[in-house]
């Protein structure tokens, strides 16, 4: 009984927080939040996040739908800081699921560049406890995601692209991909090669095990989306 009505107070949290979308527009360095939304973060042309299947084969999987650099500022950040995205108007991810950070090195200005070359993981928080319960995930109602860029990072400028998928709907094929690109320019770096790389899209396909993974069935291991992560 205790473990039928624990099950129950899960679905119906989940259930009240169907609607609790999220955009990671604001850039954090080294803890503190750095300008205001889409100051360094390119802006995106819808409300929150896409279609999945609309866009899972689209441009738009890079930086979200319609995002371009426009007006968007490049931050100067060196290898070794931390780094990161924060959810606009305080919000929090109140979904379950993993979250990721990839990078791309633009081969000249970030502004100029339109994501199409390779790409890198750089970070991932996956599942923490059992994945099918909201405070599994080690991005359960953080407000924030951010990691330390390795120091062997060679100096350029990047795509930093922040993301978080939502899992709660992948039962009804219809996993919840945020997604925001913020620009930065990186110095004091290293000799690196990072790797493995990708290209996005590409990264993800509609059979990927992470993107049907049935939160609400029985549980089980749960299989992390993408490349490896780059340690650096």
């Amino acid at each position: 009984m205790v473990k039928s009505m624990g099950f129950l107070a899960t679905a119906l949290l989940s259930a009240s927080v169907a609607n609790a979308h999220y955009i990671f527009n604001i850039l954090m360095h080294n803890g503190q939040q750095i300008g205001g939304e889409y100051e360094y973060v390119r802006r995106n042309s819808n409300s929150y996040m896409p279609s999945f299947m609309e866009i899972v084969t689209s441009n738009d999987l890079r930086c979200n739908k319609g995002a371009s650099a426009g007006s968007t500022k490049t931050y100067d950040v060196k290898a070794g800081d931390r780094i990161g995205l924060k959810i606009f108007n305080n919000e929090f991810i109140e979904h379950p699921g993993p979250g990721f950070f990839y990078m791309s090195k633009a081969p000249g200005s970030v502004s100029d560049y339109d994501g199409s070359g390779d790409w890198f993981k750089v970070w991932e928080s996956g599942a923490v406890g059992q994945p099918n319960q909201n405070e599994g995930w080690g991005t359960w109602m953080a407000h924030t995601m951010e990691f330390t860029l390795p120091s062997s990072l060679p100096d350029g400028e990047y795509l930093l692209r922040g993301e978080h998928i939502g899992i709660h709907e992948n039962h009804v094929g219809k996993p919840q991909l945020y997604m925001e690109c913020a620009q930065i320019r990186v110095t004091g770096g290293g000799s690196g090669t990072p790797g493995p790389l990708v290209k996005i899209p590409g990264v993800y396909s509609t059979s990927d095990p992470a993107l049907t993974y049935n939160f609400w069935g029985s549980g089980g291991p749960y299989q992390m989306p993408g490349p490896a992560v780059w340690q650096g």
